[in-house]
């Protein structure tokens, strides 16, 4: 299951692991890029890490890509 909220500079995207084996999942998405974040149990920290949108897009094309190296190409 997942969530959208569109905020006023952001969308963010909620993933919800529906088996419960894992936290939730936020991404939030600005015009630059993206933040993942998740909450570590252990810790009660949430880590976060930071993509520009250069690598979002090969993150989206490499999902649907058999193993190997790869270059996206702007034509």
């Amino acid at each position: 299951m997942f969530t959208i909220e569109h905020d006023f500079d952001a969308t963010i995207i909620t993933i919800v692991d529906d088996a419960q084996a894992a936290e939730d999942i936020t991404i939030s998405v600005f015009d630059d890029g993206a933040r993942v974040e998740q909450l570590e149990a252990r810790t009660g920290k949430v880590r976060a890490i930071a993509l520009t949108t250069g690598q979002m897009r090969d993150l989206a094309a490499a999902l649907d890509l058999p193993e190997g190296a790869y270059r996206l190409r702007r034509d």
